[in-house]
């Protein structure tokens, strides 16, 4: 495969950490992105976070400087969309009708933020947050302080962009469908420890709520109508979760649910096409189903391992999912499997009014998520009290003075 011509489509983290590990496993042959955005890949995290924030620059996002790709005879074109995939004749079409061919190609389309189908939507000051424009936009529009911010959205997005509009002195109100943010990554439990948290930094919450218009005048929004009031805003953000991006994938006849299917080893429904990032729902083998992700770890794993399966390596995606948040003064380290922890008990080691503490979920006496907040260097270990799946003493894991590697 070193003469080969690989494709890979798409712009982010996810096509990028393929590029760099086709390099680094001694693949010589053509490596050709095709990236949307007008810029080289960058990372998302920071945009909700400290970008967003100022604590962080535009050299900070950079996964790779523009020379990168060049040095490793990557050829990468920026502002370039795939139009058509025709997987039998091993051929992207691309929206400007040129045709390339390939003899492997990466599907790495990631994710577009979900809309409000509401009445006003398309108004003024209505904002979302999936690149680094959209994240300098509310970076500008926030700095002005004390204006009227509602946040559509009470999950992670939601939540970050709250934490950074207070920051910069904004009132902020944020509405929400559930009953409790982060009710179901988290739990009752912890989603009211992170709502409490806001709060206290005088976030006002509307919840178990639905948004039926955006009120406007002059095109510009002014409010939010739900079912029993209006709240009135300045400034919106719609956090409302993200649709992966798989035109291209179904247009072409892959197979496709809630993401382009996969097996382990990340190969799609047809002969040489791979996905990876967050548009893959592949099967994953220690939890023997299906899982899309769209945290920034994700893609660099799938980014990983759809490269080495490129190559003809026996590889496989059996990665833990893991995401960090920070927010005021709280960060958090989260790995574990989502569908596994939501039935699961409850163990919490340390104090929970200090925000201080470690929470696990444990199934059937088994730990299969874990989450420490404020409490830092114990992460791999409780990674690996994950991955070993070994039966573990309820007790033992919420008292402090026993060791967690001993567990």
């Amino acid at each position: 495969m070193t003469r080969a011509t690989f494709v890979l489509v798409g712009g982010g983290l996810a096509a990028a950490t393929a590029a760099e590990t086709l390099r680094e496993q001694g693949f010589d042959g053509t490596i050709r992105m095709i990236a949307a955005e007008a810029h080289h890949p960058y990372l998302r995290p920071p945009l909700s976070k400290e970008y967003l924030t100022g604590a962080g620059d535009r050299a900070g996002i950079v996964i790779h400087p523009t020379e990168w790709y060049a040095d490793h005879a990557i050829e990468i074109e920026t502002g370039t969309t795939a139009a058509a995939l025709d997987h039998g004749a091993h051929t992207v079409t691309l929206a400007d009708g040129r045709i390339l061919g390939y003899d492997r190609l990466l599907m790495a389309t990631g994710a577009s933020p979900r809309r409000v189908d509401a009445p006003g939507a398309t108004a003024t000051g209505i904002h979302s947050l999936r690149t680094v424009e959209d994240s300098e936009g509310l970076k500008a529009a926030f700095a002005h302080g004390d204006r009227q911010v509602v946040i559509v959205g009470a999950g992670w997005i939601g939540l970050e962009v709250a934490a950074a509009a207070r920051g910069y002195g904004n009132r902020v109100t944020v509405i929400g469908r559930e009953q409790i943010p982060l009710a179901g990554p988290l739990g009752d439990e912890m989603g009211t420890m992170f709502r409490e948290l806001h709060e206290s930094h005088g976030v006002e919450f509307v919840l178990s709520a639905e948004v039926e218009r955006f009120t406007e005048q002059g095109g510009v929004v002014t409010g939010i109508a739900l079912t029993d009031r209006i709240v009135p805003t300045e400034l919106v953000v719609v956090g409302v979760g993200a649709i992966p991006n798989i035109q291209l994938a179904a247009a072409s006849g892959l197979e496709c649910d809630n993401g382009v299917l996969a097996d382990e080893h990340l190969l799609s429904s047809a002969p040489d096409v791979y996905v990876a990032g967050d548009v893959a729902n592949a099967f994953h083998p220690v939890i023997r189903q299906r899982m899309r992700n769209e945290h920034w770890a994700n893609a660099i794993g799938t980014g990983k391992i759809a490269a080495r399966s490129m190559l003809g390596q026996s590889a496989v995606f059996d990665e833990i999912p893991y995401f960090y948040t920070d927010q005021y003064d709280l960060g958090m380290e989260y790995s574990g499997y989502p569908t596994l922890a939501r039935d699961a008990e409850l163990v919490v080691r340390g104090d929970r009014t200090t925000r201080e503490f470690i929470a696990f979920w444990t199934s059937r006496g088994k730990v299969v998520a874990g989450m420490n907040v404020n409490v830092w260097d114990v992460h791999d270990t409780i990674r690996e009290l994950i991955r070993s799946q070994r039966l573990v003493d309820p007790t033992a894991l919420a008292d402090p003075s026993v060791e967690l590697s001993a567990l």
